[in-house]
């Protein structure tokens, strides 16, 4: 496991973010690591950018459009210490349930 990834699921831990949060924004962080092709902490606001039109291309759901802008903010506001990092990140509009 990489210092990066361990630094993260330590601050989801003291944060006490449940099992399933946990494994869901480590997956969103990885994915997004594979979209980039180098370490997610030598990101660039563009590559957010970038990978949340990569997402909407892809078709995916608002729900995993937000899963995705959550993570990301996570990891960057208190993973890599870049509060206005993530400030960019668009979050999406989900339909109302009946």
């Amino acid at each position: 496991m990489s210092p990066l990834r361990q630094r993260m699921i330590e601050d989801m831990a003291i944060r006490q973010f449940g099992p399933k949060t946990q494994h869901d924004y480590v997956r969103v962080v990885a994915d997004f690591a594979r979209f980039l092709g180098r370490s997610p902490d030598r990101a660039e606001p563009e590559d957010l950018r970038r990978y949340q039109l990569h997402l909407a291309a892809e078709g995916a759901s608002p729900g995993k459009m937000n899963l995705a802008v959550s993570a990301l903010r996570f990891f960057c506001k208190v993973t890599l210490g870049r509060p206005a990092f993530g400030e960019r990140l668009a979050t999406v509009r989900q339909g109302e349930r009946l």
